[in-house]
């Protein structure tokens, strides 16, 4: 028995709480990785998982276990790691988390260019409006938006992204244009759900911030509905340029508050702590910190 390989399967098995996606996640099947984990437990000479239950629990001493295999293959990680830098190949699979929006938008238009220049590289882009397990789903870089809670992962500042309010010409005409933040408050603002405090706008204007409290008849959690909202009317919206980049070309939408700077939404590239920072998880983070800074 491979106890290594072994140990390896037993630990993402406990991440990801089933036998079927690690058999997935290595193109094997359920029964193989099954086997391997009961070949693990031979050898140790007790159960590591009790299967009785309808969700994979750890026995005590599978716990233990698991921490000591989850160390000991990072220490062997960092020493292949130590032994290969410089000569690592950018290559294998590539599992990438964000957004709908930001990820259909910033970040697939450029994959392109980067498997031209990795081409031994199998990327996979999951674009979804919650935040991801990164651990349990296997996720080797997430984008994420906006300031970070503390959570033990490794983060790699990749920029900021630039806001603007806006609206469409039919809602000014019926309500009026806002000229100062203060203004918000008479207006129907939109307000995105996903980030802190997302009924607080914050605007810089001659080296002084302020901050606003707006509100309206509509709120959501994705960026595409906000949007929807702003182009038929109903609102005042506070959003990345880039998601109304070519509503604002064609004139669908007006940018407001001119002289009034709102705060911009850091862009960071999140990694698991207990995953080795593979060739290729750098070279994407440093390909995409050029694309975005």
């Amino acid at each position: 028995m491979d106890k290594l390989g072994a140990m390896a399967v037993f630990v993402r098995v406990v991440e990801s709480g089933s036998f079927s996606a690690v058999a997935r996640e290595l193109g094997s099947s359920q029964p193989t990785i099954s086997k391997q984990v009961q070949a693990l437990e031979a050898a140790l000479g007790g159960r590591l998982i009790a299967r009785s239950t309808r969700r994979l629990a750890l026995t005590d001493e599978g716990q233990r276990y698991f921490e000591h295999c989850r160390q000991i293959l990072a220490a062997v990680d960092s020493a292949e790691l130590s032994f290969q830098t410089g000569r690592e190949q950018v290559a294998g699979t590539l599992r990438v988390a964000s957004s709908v929006s930001f990820g259909r938008t910033c970040i697939a238009p450029f994959l392109g260019e980067f498997l031209g220049r990795y081409p031994q590289v199998n990327l996979e882009l999951q674009l979804s409006d919650r935040n991801e397990d990164l651990v349990s789903e296997g996720i080797d870089v997430s984008l994420r938006i906006g300031e970070l809670p503390a959570s033990g992962m490794i983060a790699r500042n990749l920029g900021q992204m630039r806001r603007l309010v806006l609206a469409a010409p039919t809602y000014l005409d019926a309500h009026g244009t806002p000229r100062t933040p203060e203004d918000l408050a008479r207006h129907n603002c939109l307000v995105f759900t996903r980030l802190p405090d997302a009924g607080t706008w914050t605007f810089s204007h001659d080296g002084r911030e302020q901050s606003v409290r707006v509100g309206g008849n509509a709120r959501s959690n994705s960026s595409e509905a906000i949007r929807e909202m702003v182009l038929s009317g109903l609102g005042v919206s506070l959003s990345p340029d880039w998601l109304f980049s070519a509503d604002l070309a064609a004139g669908r939408v007006v940018p407001l508050l001119r002289g009034f700077t709102p705060r911009p939404l850091p862009i960071h590239a999140l990694s698991p702590a207990n995953r080795r920072q593979s060739a290729r998880v750098r070279a994407f983070v440093e390909f995409l910190a050029g694309k975005l800074g």
